[in-house]
C-alpha cells in the first residue's frame, strides 16, 4: 500500500496470529484478571506467547477442546477474562456444544480467537479448513464476532476483546498474511464500525478478513481498467453488524458485491443481504464465498482464486453485474 516496502520476515512478524500473541501479553502486563487456555496448540496459535510471561495463568488442557471451553467457562464465572484459542474449525465444529451452552447461553467473558480459519491452512486439507465459522457463531446470541484483515488490526480486535461485554469470537488466519496497515498505531479500528478502506460511488465492495487486500486490489485494477471508482468496505465485525455503512453503500453506489473466505450461506454475505432486505431499496447484490462446497488442498492463494474470491475473481463476478469489461489478465507480459 502507497509504496510500502516490508521484507518476508516482517511479514511473519505482521501476521495475524503473531500480532494476537502480542496483543494478548500486553493485556496480560495490564490486567491480572486474563487468563490464557490452549488445548495444546501453543505454538500453533501463538497463545504460547502469553504463557512465556505469565506461566502462572496459563493452562493447557491437552487435546480436549471441549473440556477446554468448559473450563474457560468456569474461571470467567469466577471473575477472570479467559481467552481460548484453538483452530477455528475445532471451535466452531467439534466444540460447539460447550460453547452454546456454557459460553453463549451463560454470557460469560470468554474470548475465543479461532486461528488457520478459512483456506489459511491451505495444504492441510478439507477438514482443517473452516469456511463454517461465522455463520455458527453468528447465529450464537451473545456473541460478538470479529474478522480482522490483518495483524495490525487483529492487534486492535484482541485489545478490544478485553473491554467487549459478553463472549467475543476473532476470527484469524494461521500467518503468512497480507499487510495492509504496516503500522499498528495507524489502524482506524472501531469494534463496532465498519472501515472505510476506498472512497468511491460507483459501486461497494464489502470484504471481511483476508478478502479486504483482494477487495482492494480488485477496486485498483477496476478503476485502471473501466475508470470506476470502488468504495471498499473492511467490515471486520461480523455481528454487530455496521448497518448504517452498508446502508450509505445502498444509497450512494446502489451496487453491492461481498467477498469472504467462508461458505456464502450464513456469514458475512448473508448478514448484509439481511440488511438489505430489512431496508427496502433495491440494488444489484452478488455474494462471493465458498458456494455451498467445501474446498480443495492447495495454497491459500490459489483456493481464494479457484472460489473466485481473489482480486481476479472479484473483478470477473462486477463485470458480469454491472456489464463492464475488465482487463483481468495478470499475465506477467502486462507488467513491463
Amino acid at each position: 500500500m502507497g509504496g510500502m516496502v516490508y521484507t518476508s520476515l516482517d511479514t511473519t512478524k505482521l501476521s495475524t496470529a503473531e500480532c494476537y500473541g502480542l496483543a494478548l501479553c500486553e493485556l496480560g502486563k495490564e490486567h491480572p484478571e486474563v487468563v490464557a487456555l490452549t488445548a495444546d496448540l501453543a505454538k500453533s496459535t501463538k497463545i504460547g506467547m502469553f504463557g512465556k510471561e505469565f506461566p502462572e495463568r496459563f493452562y493447557n488442557v491437552g487435546i480436549a477442546e471441549q473440556n477446554m471451553f468448559g473450563i474457560a467457562a468456569g474461571l470467567a464465572k469466577n471473575g477472570l477474562v479467559p481467552f481460548a484459542s484453538t483452530f477455528a474449525i475445532f471451535a466452531a465444529a467439534r466444540s460447539l456444544d460447550q460453547i452454546h451452552t456454557d459460553i453463549a447461553y451463560m454470557n460469560v467473558p470468554v474470548k475465543i480467537i479461532g486461528t488457520h480459519a478459512g483456506t489459511s491452512f491451505g495444504q492441510a486439507g478439507s477438514t482443517h479448513h473452516c469456511i463454517i465459522d461465522l455463520a455458527v457463531m453468528r447465529s450464537l446470541p451473545n456473541f460478538t464476532v470479529i474478522n480482522p484483515c490483518d495483524g495490525a488490526e487483529t492487534f486492535h480486535a484482541v485489545k478490544a476483546a478485553y473491554d467487549i461485554p459478553g463472549p467475543v469470537y476473532i476470527r484469524i488466519n494461521r500467518g503468512f498474511d497480507q499487510v495492509i496497515y504496516p503500522n499498528v498505531q495507524d489502524v482506524p479500528f472501531e469494534w463496532d464500525k465498519a472501515t472505510t478502506m476506498k472512497e468511491g460511488n460507483d459501486l461497494t465492495i464489502i470484504a471481511c478478513g483476508s478478502c479486504v487486500f483482494e477487495a482492494m486490489q480488485a477496486a485498483r485494477m477496476i478503476k485502471a481498467d473501466a475508470g470506476l471508482n470502488v468504495r471498499v468496505l473492511n467490515m471486520h465485525t461480523i455481528k454487530p453488524l455496521d448497518k448504517e455503512a452498508i446502508i450509505k453503500a445502498i444509497d450512494e453506489t446502489g451496487v453491492i458485491v461481498t467477498a469472504e473466505d467462508h461458505v456464502t450461506q450464513g456469514g458475512l454475505g448473508s448478514a448484509v443481504a439481511e440488511v438489505i432486505a430489512d431496508y427496502g431499496k433495491p440494488c444489484q447484490f452478488k455474494m462471493l464465498g465458498h458456494d455451498n462446497s467445501f474446498s480443495t488442498i492447495g495454497l491459500q492463494e490459489d483456493l481464494l482464486a479457484i472460489a473466485g474470491i481473489d482480486a481476479n475473481g472479484i473483478c470477473n463476478t462486477i463485470s458480469k453485474l454491472i456489464d463492464v469489461d475488465f482487463d483481468t489478465d495478470l499475465s506477467w507480459k502486462d507488467e513491463y
